[in-house]
């Protein structure tokens, strides 16, 4: 592959990530959404941070099993109680990682 072709490629791979990306905000950003739209929009972070820790506390891989004695779910209790209760982001990070340093030692 040349030069060229290779910063054509790149300038594409660019204009495919960034267009849908940009493409709502330019359309979104001078119109008033509804409500139920906007509070719809609120949800999307705490549903796709769901998607992805989800599979890492409740399963195995290779077929995937679920299994509620996983060190990460055990540790990911009392860590979510921290978090709830300080409402502290470097004090539930560091009860987390204590939570599952110990059980790792232990089990």
């Amino acid at each position: 592959m040349n030069t060229r072709d290779f910063l054509l490629l790149m300038l594409a791979l660019g204009a495919v990530t960034y267009l849908p990306r940009m493409l709502p905000l330019v359309v979104l950003s001078r119109r008033a959404l509804p409500g139920w739209f906007a509070e719809w929009l609120e949800l999307i972070p705490a549903a796709i941070l769901s998607a992805l820790i989800a599979p890492t506390l409740f399963a195995y891989s290779d077929p995937r099993m679920f299994s509620l004695g996983k060190v990460e779910l055990l540790a990911a209790l009392p860590t979510l109680f921290i978090a709830f209760k300080t409402r502290s982001l470097a004090g539930t990070v560091i009860v987390g990682m204590l939570c599952y340093w110990g059980l790792c030692r232990v089990m």
